[in-house]
């Protein structure tokens, strides 16, 4: 699919996006279906969910409308978008009544074993085993992707990239279908993004993250379905390198401080990077201009421009090194003792402030006067003066 043909799936989904996104938006208020702030979160006010939804639609809408227009709609197709949908009610589920691991992921096996049986996958080892790696990955970018939405903006943009990426790649097997499915997706988060960039006003939830996960992976796996050896399992590793990375190091920073490895955190790329002093729109922007580079690499090695065993050892060095950086970021912020200072007044009476760290919220001193000694007033000014400090919040 070239960029002039990509123009009108692309154009229509982001409009519908744009359009779906602020009625959703509302029915979640309405509704109370928000993402409340907490000590494992880094927004710090309740944020409406179901901006994944109209992502959805809009993509399932479009591509579906496009493709039949086109007579590109094939049984793949209507595979990989049913799947999809399955994905994206699953997550929704989620969103509105916590679902366990085990029914998820489930559900997520079967959703990509039908996409594998149906649409190929690469061949690497041979048999049975090639088809359980095609589906084991599709599950861990999907799960990934629902890991990387912790950042307004984030998961977003880096779909944006990655769907560029797979709906230029996609004429190269003759898939047309699929490069309609991908331009339509990158609309649909380029639509959304007017209302999920920092601040953001909605979140895409679980079902938006699994939605966006599920189809790229899928696509990408159609797409490498002829490749035989390295080729395509490096393209798959480069394209996604982004959500690959954060799930390894989330993983290895809990295994090693013994921490539940499912329960959420601001233990991620992008809050380590907010920690380093990049805002969050530099945050989105320098994960983005990473996957960039990851899908132009997976480009080369798909045309046969790059081998597939430079690039991975040179995926590997990165990625290594990138982990041992991050990890030497703290996973989260620690606690600091109570402080006490001298009153400004009243004879010498003393406040202490006592604050803990936490994620995502402002400095919000509390003055505590011991018994018996009055409150001032200079005190009280005093610690509504207090300097902010990154992710400072007060004692609960």
């Amino acid at each position: 699919m070239n960029g002039i043909s990509a123009v009108l799936p692309m154009a229509g989904a982001g409009a519908a996006a744009l359009l779906l996104t602020e009625p959703m938006r509302r029915f979640a208020l309405r509704h109370g279906i928000t993402d409340r702030p907490s000590a494992r979160k880094s927004h710090t006010r309740p944020t409406p969910y179901l901006g994944g939804v109209a992502v959805a639609l809009a993509t399932l809408a479009v591509a579906t409308t496009v493709a039949l227009a086109r007579g590109v709609f094939d049984p793949v197709l209507a595979v990989l978008l049913g799947g999809a949908a399955i994905v994206c009610v699953l997550g929704l589920i989620d969103d509105l009544r916590q679902l366990g691991p085990k029914i998820r992921l489930c559900v997520e096996t079967s959703a990509a074993t039908m996409v594998v049986v149906v649409g190929g996958h690469p061949s690497v080892l041979g048999g049975t085993v090639d088809v359980v790696l095609a589906v084991l990955w599709i599950v861990f970018v999907t799960n990934a992707f629902n890991l990387l939405d912790n950042m307004d903006g984030a998961a977003s943009s880096l779909c944006v990239v990655i769907g560029g990426f797979v709906c230029l790649t996609a004429p190269a097997g003759d898939l047309n279908g699929l490069g309609v499915v991908m331009a339509a997706l990158a609309g649909a988060c380029l639509g959304f993004l007017f209302h999920n960039r920092h601040p953001a006003r909605i979140f895409l939830g679980d079902a938006g993250s699994l939605f966006l996960g599920f189809t790229l992976a899928s696509a990408m796996t159609v797409c490498h379905g002829d490749a035989a050896g390295l080729s395509g399992p490096t393209s798959l590793l480069l394209a996604t390198l982004v959500p690959t990375l954060d799930t390894a190091l989330v993983m290895l920073s809990r295994y090693r401080e013994s921490r539940p490895l499912l329960q959420g955190g601001t233990d991620h790329t992008a809050h380590r990077l907010r920690r380093m002093g990049l805002t969050v729109p530099q945050v989105v922007q320098t994960l983005s201009a990473f996957a960039v580079v990851g899908c132009l690499s997976a480009m080369l090695v798909t045309y046969g421009l790059l081998a597939p065993g430079i690039a991975l050892l040179a995926a590997c060095a990165v990625g290594i090194g990138a982990l041992r950086l991050l990890l030497k970021v703290p996973a989260s912020s620690t606690a600091s003792p109570r402080v006490a200072i001298p009153a400004l007044a009243d004879g010498g009476a003393r406040t202490a402030l006592r604050w803990r760290l936490g994620d995502g919220a402002r400095l919000r001193p509390r003055a505590v006067r011991p018994t018996g000694v009055p409150h001032s007033r200079e005190a009280t000014n005093a610690a509504a003066l207090s300097p902010t400090a990154g992710s400072l919040v007060a004692p609960q």
